[in-house]
């Protein structure tokens, strides 16, 4: 299970939502949980509710104006149904609104809540924040294999051990393509039917080529050959030519195949490696004909229309 501070919320969204920390400084290592965003009954972000607390909420101007018009006596009342909530971790007021900053103060410092102000409107707020948790504590996997921009497409390269991954990797790379993980490529859902690939922070920016050792590729190539996360579309498998599945290879690519990722159907192709094959090539082209598959053109399919309709002709 995936966790993150309030603290580490505060530091990731500072300068974004330019926010500052107004009271409740002893509650900075509360946790958000990645459980909670499982469940569509609950939701980890959200504008004032005082009946089903949200873990972060929001007060904008329509919240502030709410509790400001309620009497002394029902205001204090509604703060303590909402401090009493387990589910509170953290306070954020948007907008500028200071009138109700000194009684949320009051009560974040007694309750170890993290008080937080954004001098954005609420509606940004809660879409950042939603977001940011949303990738911060998305289900995700580790895989062994090379993760690529190809053409601007995620491209997930696996295959055995010293089969040549690495190696593809570099002449890819070359060819104007980016790096985005090499060895372990941590794989994150984070929609329903969207998977990112993401690289380990001690792992960036390297690509390991053997008989050659570590390379820093952001230093040899510049910014533009690594990128710092892409959206998986396609997963290259590499196998031995002379590998026994190959003994009966479908030649016309006539049927697709996927493999599941954090329950997403991902496209995957599988290309042999022989002596003489320029799999750079062979990579780059498998990722055209997936784009023009996507645009609904399929050069097998119409191989074999064309096919039939010589053969009723000649018949």
């Amino acid at each position: 299970m995936r966790t993150i501070t309030i603290e580490k919320l505060f530091n990731d969204n500072k300068e974004r939502l330019q926010l500052d920390w107004v009271a409740g400084q002893t509650g900075a290592h509360r946790l958000l949980e990645s459980e909670e965003i499982k469940h569509p009954a609950t939701s980890l972000i959200g504008h004032l509710n005082l009946i089903h607390t949200f873990h972060v909420q929001v007060l904008g101007a329509a919240e502030v104006s709410y509790l400001e018009g309620l009497s002394e006596e029902r205001r204090e009342l509604a703060m303590t149904r909402l401090f009493a909530s387990k589910e509170l971790a953290t306070l954020v007021v948007a907008g500028n609104e200071t009138l109700l900053l000194p009684l949320l103060s009051r009560y974040c410092n007694e309750h170890h809540v993290p008080l937080l102000a954004s001098k954005r409107h609420s509606p940004h707020v809660v879409d950042t924040l939603r977001l940011y948790l949303l990738r911060e504590l998305a289900e995700y996997i580790t895989t062994h294999g090379v993760f690529l921009d190809v053409l601007e497409l995620g491209v997930l390269i696996t295959g055995a051990s010293a089969i040549g991954k690495s190696e593809l990797a570099l002449e890819l790379i070359t060819r104007g393509n980016g790096l985005v993980a090499d060895d372990i490529v941590e794989l994150h859902r984070i929609s329903p039917d969207t998977i990112e690939g993401r690289c380990p922070p001690l792992l960036r920016d390297f690509l390991e080529v053997r008989g050659i050792g570590v390379l820093n590729i952001k230093q040899i190539f510049g910014e533009t050959a690594v990128r710092p996360h892409k959206i998986l579309r396609l997963i290259v498998h590499l196998e031995d030519h002379n590998h026994e599945t190959f003994a009966n290879l479908d030649r016309l690519g006539s049927e697709a195949s996927y493999q599941d990722i954090v329950g997403v159907p991902i496209r995957k192709m599988m290309i042999p490696v022989a002596a003489g094959r320029n799999l750079a090539v062979l990579v780059e082209a498998a990722v055209r004909n997936f784009v023009m598959n996507q645009r609904g053109i399929d050069s097998t399919k119409d191989f074999i229309e064309r096919h039939r309709l010589i053969l009723e002709s000649g018949s």
